[in-house]
């Protein structure tokens, strides 16, 4: 897997429907050239997941993804033993059909994503979504795979990856990583995307929608955007919203299609009500200040 430049990279992944900036591009083409870990960082919704999705799809590898959450421990996200096995094989070395072996081989192992993505004889994308979800025992024991390939198991023995995948670790900060962790990969934030190149998403990745709607979908989620909601919607929000209005058969938004459809943008009651005391015409016209009030009640 690689590419021979940047502008190589930016074309690849246009291809495949991803839009990047130059940072991005030159971000994903060190961690591809140089074999380095990336560690994505931004708000949720701002495209961290399908960067890597991109990568994996612009060069025909496999995605081996790993979704993070508390109390992810190394039996969900490396291997565990097949129990069932080893003990089936037990009865039948009791029964003499079999001889006795060693029950912890390799032949008893369960492999999981890691694991999987270290053994693969063909080209991968490993990605370790959401990390910041995992606790910190589990930041400490990545720190061997992100700097050597490699994983331990203990009954068995060290297990190097045949060809290095590339990884991709993403973080919504909801929790400072460790250093020792970030010291190990390349390091990129993530903001949400200009207005233009957010419009040019839109359009491409919402068939039938129309120029001047995708215009006035992301002028209004820019305006959202600057509002102190609980979660502000991203570029995943912008899109639903957007495959709903053509749905809707909407050609312009009005006051009343927000109020309608808010929940294809938020997600929690208390944004939803705010949208509601802030006034859907003042958002659409652009008319709110960052705290959240139309800007007639502060000027």
């Amino acid at each position: 897997m690689a590419f021979s430049s940047i502008d190589e990279l930016e074309v690849e992944l246009a291809e495949v429907s991803y839009l990047t900036d130059r940072g991005l591009a030159t971000a994903l083409f060190l961690a591809v050239t140089l074999g380095k870990p990336l560690l994505l960082e931004g708000e949720a919704g701002v495209g961290k997941t399908e960067a890597a999705k991109a990568i994996a799809a612009s060069q025909g590898a496999s995605l081996i993804r790993l979704q993070c959450y508390e109390g992810l421990d190394v039996t969900n996200a490396v291997y565990e033993w097949n129990y069932a096995r080893q003990l089936l094989h037990i009865r039948a070395a009791q029964a003499g059909t079999v001889d006795e072996a060693e029950l912890f081989g390799r032949e008893f192992l369960i492999r999981r994503p890691i694991l999987e993505a270290l053994e693969s004889d063909d080209p991968v994308v490993l990605l370790i979504d959401e990390v910041d979800r995992a606790d910190e025992e589990f930041e400490a024991f990545l720190l061997e795979v992100l700097s050597d390939f490699q994983v331990t198991v203990p009954e068995i023995g060290t297990f190097t990856a045949k060809q290095p995948p590339v990884v991709v670790l993403t973080s919504n900060r909801t929790r400072e990583l460790n250093d020792a962790l970030k010291r190990r990969c390349l390091y990129l934030w993530i903001d949400y995307p200009s207005p233009a190149k957010e419009r040019d998403i839109v359009l491409r990745k919402v068939p039938g929608i129309e120029a001047r709607l995708a215009e006035q979908v992301v002028g209004i989620m820019h305006t959202l955007r600057a509002v102190d909601f609980y979660k502000r919607p991203g570029i995943a929000e912008t899109l639903d919203w957007s495959r709903a209005l053509v749905g809707l058969r909407v050609g312009e938004i009005g006051a009343t299609t927000l109020e309608e459809t808010a929940g294809c943008l938020l997600k929690y009651h208390d944004d939803i009500e705010r949208l509601k005391s802030i006034g859907a015409g003042n958002v659409i016209e652009g008319n709110v200040d960052p705290a959240g009030a139309p800007e007639t009640a502060w000027k």
